[in-house]
């Protein structure tokens, strides 16, 4: 099939690349003339595990083309996704000026029939909007607005694309059901449904399923912090709970609080979705709350032990990116964590396998960045663990007590045993669990 993706940041790259690999024509279109040169010469421009190798094989084998020309992309396709961004606006709403930008220039560029799709996530009614739009300029008979949202996690979407738990399809038109059928047929070909629904369903899925995950990421936050009053163990209490059918194991455990592109302004979109048909939606108000403070609790417990003032103090760093596999730092704990200490006065030195270029965006110089997890030690007071990382769970433990200058770690992630720390001779904070190790700074 001839597909257009409209937007090549995260959603649109690895919808347009992970398509071309089961044998369709994919041009993808961006405006930033810049990215579209890069991409065409084979340069990849986010970091996604598998996605390169997907990406250099459809690229050299002509199944994936980059323009900055919508014309071009809309003439030659029969589908045309809609991958664009839908930041918060100042209210918490999703900004659809993108989408509906792109909406009106497809209603002058469509003459011939062709599927629109909304992969944004966007708030419920959505669909309704770009139709109306489109259909200003062209007949109703000439196009159909899908609702077809993804649910990639970032670090695995190469594999949550190409092989999806469900597949989520929108749509009244049986002329656009029988297209999106018979594209979506080799990822599902294992027997994971393909859900057919109308629009408004489809679009609020999306943001049932990401609000509900992030829900149970607070409520194991606030378990966590109860557990730290009251003396018991947060992983005994996790893995008692995650062992029942009815809960299972996922997103169960406790941190810093979520970050990353979805979770944050999903919740918030909904929120406000909610507050505008004059609908109190008390757990997510709730959960918005729990997930502000939570990021920063890691900072709070660094300033319990050495007093506010952090004058003088270097802290090292392990973990950048909201989540390991990913360079992405939007709304990452390690932002609010890093902006608290330097407010405080601390010297922050940081490492990350993959978002160094992302946060030295963000930060400039006010940090300093290191060549690996262990330069970020060298003389530090202490170290405080934000993403983790496969790469920061066995460390050498030996080297590590030889650069910091104090044996102080505070994990946000509880990457480690608490008796194995322990006999390591660090003293040792972390997340619902007690404090191990008596060594004083």
């Amino acid at each position: 099939m001839n597909l257009a993706v409209i937007g090549t940041g995260y959603v649109g790259l690895v919808t347009g690349t992970c398509f071309a690999e089961t044998g369709n024509n994919v041009i993808c279109v961006d405006i930033d003339v810049n990215k579209v040169e890069r991409l065409r010469k084979g340069e990849i421009t986010i970091f996604e595990p598998g996605l390169e190798t997907l990406f250099e094989r459809n690229s050299r084998q002509g199944r994936l083309k980059f323009t900055t020309d919508i014309k071009e992309a809309v003439d030659s396709a029969q589908i045309i996704f809609l991958a664009l961004p839908t930041p918060p606006g100042g209210d918490g709403s999703a900004d659809l000026s993108y989408i509906m930008g792109v909406a009106k220039q497809l209603s002058h560029l469509i003459t011939e029939y062709k599927v629109i799709i909304d992969k944004s996530t966007v708030p419920v009614g959505t669909a309704e909007k770009v139709h109306a739009i489109i259909a200003e300029n062209v007949s109703d008979t000439l196009f159909d607005v899908v609702s077809n949202p993804e649910f990639l996690r970032e670090g695995v979407a190469v594999e949550d694309f190409l092989k999806p738990d469900r597949v989520v399809i929108g749509t009244d038109s049986e002329r656009a059901r029988k297209l999106m059928k018979q594209l979506y047929e080799p990822f599902v070909r294992q027997g994971n449904p393909i859900y057919f629904m109308d629009e408004r369903s489809a679009e609020m899925t999306k943001y049932a399923a990401n609000s509900y995950l992030a829900t149970r990421i607070s409520f194991m936050n606030e378990i966590a912090n109860l557990c730290e009053k009251v003396g018991a163990n947060v992983d005994m209490v996790r893995m008692g709970m995650g062992s029942d059918s009815r809960i299972g194991k996922r997103f169960l455990f406790p941190g810093i609080g979520y970050g990353g592109s979805c979770f944050p302004k999903d919740v918030q979109a909904l929120a406000r979705t909610a507050a505008d048909t004059g609908y109190d939606f008390r757990i997510l108000n709730a959960v918005m709350g729990i997930n502000d403070k939570q990021r920063y609790i890691l900072a709070d417990k660094i300033k319990a032990y050495f007093g506010d003032d952090l004058s003088g103090r270097t802290i090292g760093i392990w973990g950048l990116a909201f989540k390991p596999n990913t360079d992405d730092i939007r709304e990452a704990p390690a932002l609010y964590i890093i902006e608290t200490l330097l407010a405080a006065g601390a010297t922050i030195k940081a490492f990350d396998p993959e978002a160094m270029d992302n946060i030295k965006k963000y930060f400039g110089d006010r940090i300093q960045l290191c060549q690996d997890q262990y330069e970020a030690l060298i003389n530090a007071d202490a170290l405080a663990i934000i993403t983790e990382w496969s790469v920061f769970r066995t460390p050498s433990f030996q080297v590590m007590k030889e650069l910091m200058k104090h044996d102080v770690i505070f994990d946000g992630r509880n990457l480690y045993d608490l008796e194995a720390i322990a006999d390591h001779g660090f003293l040792y904070h972390s997340i619902g669990r007690e404090t191990v190790g008596n060594k004083p700074a």
